[in-house]
């Protein structure tokens, strides 16, 4: 897949992804389809107090995107801690791709992505829309219901779920 102009697509899909959810493959998959590359961003901020450290919020993103059975382009995995957009325009990407699951989310996005245009114009935004399957799932949501004795096995996967019993200590 090319542009109009033929050139390669390169696009990012950033995140804390601590932990990475069923809700962020599948957003992940949706994104494929729109590049020729997709990288998955792991922000390596400390300002959100991730529970899991860089290393391992990049190893659990790799293994659920190693075992994706539908995937339309190349994928990769970094982790990256300066701007999103010095990183997206160090490795040439032409659009930063960020899931929207309700209002609350696009006033956010809506101002980031305002900023991200005056620091580089030449990166587009594409919005994605997280389905009604994954629209309540977040990462704050799973770690807060983990922590309580909940169930997430419906909205995280094995290797994840495994990850979330050995942080909190659970058989």
């Amino acid at each position: 897949m090319t542009d109009k102009t033929g050139k390669y697509i390169v696009g990012i899909y950033p995140g804390t992804f601590d932990p990475i959810t069923k809700g962020h493959l599948h957003l992940i998959k949706r994104a494929s389809k729109l590049v020729d590359h997709l990288i998955i961003a792991v922000a390596d901020s400390n300002k959100k107090g991730p529970l899991f450290s860089i290393e391992e919020r990049v190893a659990m993103v790799e293994a659920d995107v190693s075992t994706m059975y539908e995937r339309y382009c190349d994928i990769e995995v970094r982790s990256f801690n300066n701007l999103l957009v010095h990183f997206a325009r160090d490795l040439n990407a032409s659009c930063i791709i960020r899931g929207l699951r309700a209002t609350s989310d696009f006033e956010f996005e809506f101002q980031l992505t305002g900023m991200n245009a005056r620091l580089d114009p030449n990166i587009e935004t594409v919005f994605l829309m997280a389905s009604d399957k994954w629209q309540f799932v977040s990462s704050s949501f799973v770690k807060e219901i983990f922590s309580l004795g909940g169930d997430v096995a419906e909205v995280v996967t094995p290797a994840v779920e495994a990850r979330l019993k050995a942080k909190y200590g659970r058989p």
